[in-house]
């Protein structure tokens, strides 16, 4: 997402020197090109200018913070995954309150550092083994058998 304080201030500038929002948003897009504000965003801002709020920042918003990641949470997710590695997405958003996406994010970073860890020598004997298994397992149609 765009950071469009550098063009709230132009925005307030024009407003000040009694542009119109229409010529506002002209000016805005010769300087900006594709990155300039859209028309409704401007003319918000002619609005709070005119009601006399001059400030150019964003209103405070409720909700969630934008950022979930904290100590706690990474700890959190780690033992709840130490628990049971078999644990969904939804099991440990639902066990320790983060956002499906951060909880998902968490174990995407974690499983590539393991991933990324593991050697290339040591993950082709170990895809050795589980293709030798995969056969042995074929030749006997699925029955039971003892690790060898």
């Amino acid at each position: 997402m765009a950071d469009f304080r550098e063009q709230r201030a132009a925005v307030k500038f024009c407003f000040l020197l009694g542009k119109s929002g229409t010529e506002t948003l002209e000016m805005l897009k010769t300087a900006y090109k594709d990155d300039a504000m859209g028309r409704t965003q401007v003319f918000e801002w002619f609005s709070r200018f005119k009601n006399g709020e001059m400030s150019i920042d964003d209103k405070p918003r409720s909700g969630r913070p934008s950022t979930a990641r904290t100590h706690e949470s990474v700890e959190k997710i780690r033992e709840i995954i130490k628990e049971d590695r078999r644990r969904t997405i939804e099991g440990i958003v639902e066990l320790s309150g983060v956002t499906w996406s951060s909880a998902a994010r968490f174990v995407k970073e974690k499983t590539t550092e393991a991933l990324s860890s593991i050697s290339k020598d040591e993950f082709r004997q170990c895809f050795e083994k589980w293709n030798k298994r995969l056969d042995k397992c074929i030749s006997v149609s699925g029955e039971y058998f003892e690790v060898d």
